[in-house]
């Protein structure tokens, strides 16, 4: 396991990640009009028709329209005060990233501000609408993502064990399943942040 200290956070901040074949995560496209274009032509080379936005604090919708119409766009904010999502947060995300993989052709990518916990806590709830196991689910993500931390995974469990019917027991033996992956697979969470944000008012 390579640990968060080993990897330079900011290499990670704006690096577009391949979870699975089509479901991708990153942090949030450059505010300077020339960072904007060119990284948003990767996603369009990589070839993103789907992007599901989930930060509170900004929308790049109506830049995205301008540059490439043909986007599909959806802002889906949320906060990011350390978990507690609201399950229909979770609900519209995972709908929107599942109706767009309908389409065999789409490529989506789930972004917050750095990619650390919010796009990743809803990657890691569409891939249990998917079918994939908790753990295996966790794992694909941080594999994908060093920087995810996915501290919101519990509220994800939260979210799914309702929709799917599950009991008190099953609920609780996901969450813990959660917590155990966590301390076997730590991230210095408040590192990384700082590490991004260095970066971020080197860059302003």
């Amino acid at each position: 396991m390579t640990k968060t200290t080993e990897i330079r956070p900011a290499s990670w901040w704006r690096r577009l990640c391949q979870v699975t074949d089509r479901l991708f995560i990153c942090g949030d496209l450059p505010h300077d009009n020339g960072g904007f274009r060119r990284m948003l032509q990767e996603w369009v080379d990589a070839g993103i028709t789907h992007i599901v936005d989930v930060r509170g604090e900004w929308s790049d919708e109506s830049r995205v329209a301008d540059e490439h119409p043909h986007i599909s766009y959806a802002w889906l904010p949320t906060h990011d005060n350390g978990g507690g999502q609201d399950a229909d947060w979770f609900e519209q995300g995972v709908e929107t990233i599942c109706d767009a993989l309908a389409d065999p052709g789409a490529r989506v990518v789930i972004h917050c501000h750095m990619g650390v916990n919010r796009a990743p806590s809803m990657a890691f709830a569409a891939l249990l609408e998917l079918g994939i196991d908790v753990g295996d689910g966790l794992a694909a993500i941080r594999a994908a993502r060093p920087i995810a931390a996915i501290l919101y995974a519990e509220s994800a469990i939260d979210w799914f064990a309702e929709r799917s019917d599950w009991t008190t027991s099953q609920t609780g033996e996901a969450r813990m399943r959660v917590r155990a992956w966590h301390a076997e697979n730590p991230s210095d969470v408040r590192w990384v942040i700082s590490r991004i944000r260095m970066a971020e008012a080197e860059a302003a």
